[in-house]
């Protein structure tokens, strides 16, 4: 495969994998917004099982030598990180000033 080739599969496995995560903290917005609370078990049970799936696309991008395996834990870490502040603004907090 050529150079060019192998950057324009980085780049669209990049993009493919990147369009997952933004998916995935939509749903959990939506599903924070409209829903549920974050202590409910489907809540956990959609949490999981996307996280799931997009670190089995992450692992195969990476097996497959389309991404490294710090871009993937990257794409990972940021959208735990947005997850962990949309579930911080949706959890009541308490009143003890």
């Amino acid at each position: 495969m050529t150079t060019a080739a192998q950057t324009d599969l980085h780049h669209l496995a990049l993009k493919l994998l990147q369009e997952d995560a933004n998916k995935i903290h939509h749903l959990i917005s939506v599903q924070l917004d409209n829903l549920t609370l974050p202590s409910c078990p489907l809540y956990e049970d959609v949490l999981d099982t996307q996280m799931f799936g997009l670190s089995r696309e992450i692992d195969f991008a990476v097996r497959a030598g389309l991404i490294t395996r710090e871009v993937g834990r990257e794409i990972l870490d940021n959208l735990e990180q947005k997850l962990a502040y949309l579930y911080t603004l949706s959890t009541p907090k308490s009143k003890e000033d």
